[in-house]
């Protein structure tokens, strides 16, 4: 009895013995394999809400590095297309600042598989929400390194991911919109631009104002989901009003320049998911261009104008010879297929008639389409669906989502590029906030052309805002008086939009005798007044009301009248093509106070000069009811196709 039980005691010894080793083991392998979180591994005992729970996509850093750069604006510059099943990846990084420490940031993933959606970082003070796209790197690793650890690995080389330092943050005085954007191209390390004012350009996030003051966006409640399940940007965070990253300068008419030159060297649109015959096309024609055979002397082509005449002479001799634009025929009137032709936003409905009546450009085999045009109305969109005091836009946003899901439901083409090689013609100033959610990749021709609103330089084209009195006869009073006869140096009136006039006028109006520097003048029958003015001035006052934008800029020169442009960050239009220092004078806001000082100091010679190239570059902005060579319908179509070519994947 006892051998028994000491046999039995000697076997339980041994299998507790066995357990225990087994645990040991299992323990000692564990800690062998640790598995990388972040900047850290896993520690022993680790929490369970440190790693994703079952159907959540959630994840919290355990550990944020205290000493850090930030590098925000962290977008795919190659991601994949919007469809009606889309998810995306959004990155939302929460700040917190102290008087001690420098602002820490914990980045949070929201992701869902298939498509990358973009990440900007911009923060509007009045509205309380801010939309932030910044990673923390550590000091000790590499940002590189960092990227790769979080770029997902489903979508290996197919993407590439832009690192832009220094995401502007517009003060509270500025009562901007923030909102999620699309587009951001690489930045060139061999282009000199200034650091504070990349990510305002280069990523086409932004902080809208509307016309109306009070026009914005108030989502309800925190992390409000204002674009349905199927949108890629999934939620509006609140702002923190700690942050003190700085405010990004003006840019430049010179920074403009070489971002147009860099852009247009360095970034690519989303790689089609299948090739075509069309992109072979475009790779010889950008060839084409770049090689251009240099010309002088060229008929109707003043050379000081252009940037470089001859690659536009041989880029509109290719267009004409090869592009071919499908319009969608979806979409029911008003909003689409329905021009408007009078007044300040008759750019888009006079582009909309003449390209859907066109026969030389327009094909019905969308396979052969280098472009595809969008015909909606942005003034229509906005009068038809705006619900007057509702201080939102939500639903002029859900018609273009329920449009871009139409058009991509039905045809493979959106899917393709992502919306690339699709192009919007929009002069509403609410247009640039209602074509970013859907729309951002695509070519936006805008009047509202502003780098600080999410317009991109060299994907984007300014559109001319011309404001058509009849349009019967558009070029009806063409002219002005020989610069000779022209005694008024400077002529300006208008009503008090915005922050620039009330300026203008506070220092300049009934201040002196050659500075007409009025506010609203008296009705008068044809608005003769007002256009007596600009046929007898120097130099026509193109300030800003509220939008970057003006009908003057466009009446200046129809009237042979110097603009002189104040708008800071405003892109004037053709601006991949024009070389508008050569024939306008682009003064800052702040250069207000000096406004005669400034014009004064043009020689009369220099002025002699720009005013002739006023008239000679007057047949760029003529709508004409039969379209003529060179003239704004082809102008526009001319800086898409110029665009599309050059940003190609």
């Amino acid at each position: 009895m006892g051998q028994e039980f000491e046999s039995l005691f000697r076997l339980k010894t041994k299998r507790l013995l066995w357990l225990i080793g087994i645990a040991v083991a299992a323990i000692v392998v564990y800690h062998y394999f640790e598995f990388p979180y972040g900047n850290n591994t896993i520690p022993y005992g680790f929490y369970v809400d440190k790693i994703p729970k079952s159907g959540s996509s959630r994840f919290q850093a355990a550990d944020p590095p205290s000493d850090s750069e930030i590098f925000s604006n962290v977008i795919d510059s190659n991601q994949t297309n919007y469809t009606g099943e889309e998810h995306g990846l959004e990155t939302v990084n929460k700040t917190r600042t102290s008087e001690e420490k420098d602002t820490i940031s914990t980045p949070d993933f929201v992701s869902e598989p298939a498509i990358v959606s973009n990440i900007s970082s911009r923060f509007d003070e009045s509205d309380e929400r801010s939309l932030v796209g910044s990673f923390r790197i550590s000091n000790n690793e590499s940002a590189a390194e960092q990227a790769r650890n979080l770029e997902p690995s489903s979508y290996n080389n197919s993407m590439g991911m832009s690192y832009i330092r220094d995401a502007a943050i517009p003060s509270a005085s500025e009562h901007k919109l923030a909102e999620p954007t699309n587009f951001a191209p690489s930045i060139s390390p061999s282009t000199e631009v200034s650091p504070n004012i990349r990510a305002a350009v280069l990523s086409n996030d932004s902080n809208r104002t509307d016309s109306m003051k009070d026009e914005r966006f108030r989502p309800s409640q925190d992390n409000v989901n204002i674009l349905g399940r199927n949108s890629s940007i999934k939620t509006v965070p609140k702002e923190n009003k700690d942050s003190d990253i700085p405010v990004p300068e003006v840019i430049s008419i010179s920074e403009m320049n070489k971002l147009l030159l860099q852009n247009h060297a360095s970034y690519h649109s989303m790689r089609p998911r299948w090739s075509s015959a069309v992109d072979k096309d475009l790779l010889h024609i950008r060839s084409e261009i770049e090689n251009a055979p240099i010309v002088e002397n060229v008929e109707n082509l003043y050379a000081p104008l252009y940037r470089n005449v001859s690659m536009f002479k041989r880029s509109y001799e290719l267009m004409e010879q090869t592009l071919k634009v499908y319009v969608y025929r979806e979409g029911s009137k008003p909003i689409m297929h329905s021009p408007y032709l009078l007044g300040i936003y008759a750019s888009e409905g006079w582009f909309m008639r003449l390209m859907e009546a066109n026969k030389r450009f327009v094909t019905r085999d969308p396979k052969k389409a280098h472009l595809f045009y969008l015909p909606f109305s942005s003034r229509i969109l906005e009068e038809t669906l705006y619900v007057q005091n509702s201080h939102s836009h939500r639903n002029l946003i859900q018609y273009l989502h329920n449009y871009v899901d139409t058009i991509s439901g039905k045809y493979p083409f959106w899917n393709r590029t992502g919306g690339a090689d699709h192009f919007l013609v929009a002069c509403h100033d609410w247009a640039p906030s209602e074509t970013k959610y859907h729309l951002a990749k695509c070519i936006r021709a805008l009047c509202n052309a502003d780098v600080k609103e999410g317009f991109v330089i060299g994907k984007d084209i300014s559109l001319p805002e011309t404001y058509v009195r009849n349009s019967q006869n558009p070029t009806r009073n063409l002219g002005g008086k020989p610069a000779s006869k022209r005694k008024t140096l400077a002529f300006f009136a208008g009503g008090m939009h915005g922050y620039v006039r009330p300026i203008l006028l506070q220092h300049w109006e009934n201040k002196d005798p050659d500075m007409k520097i009025f506010g609203t003048m008296p009705k008068s029958k044809g608005n003769r007044n007002y256009i007596e003015y600009m046929k007898s001035s120097k130099y026509c006052i193109c300030a800003k009301g509220y939008e970057v934008n003006s009908p003057r800029v466009v009446e200046a020169i129809f009237y042979e009248c110097v603009p002189v442009i104040i708008s800071d960050n405003f892109v004037p239009p053709f601006f991949e093509v024009l070389n508008w220092e050569s024939f306008a004078v682009i003064i800052s806001e702040n250069d207000i106070i000096n406004l005669k000082s400034i014009l004064l100091s043009i020689p009369q010679r220099r002025y002699l000069q720009m005013q002739m190239r006023v008239k000679k570059v007057q047949q760029h902005f003529l709508w004409h009811k039969n379209p003529i060579k060179y003239d704004i319908f082809h102008m526009i179509l001319h800086s898409i196709w110029y665009n599309r070519v050059f940003i190609q994947g």
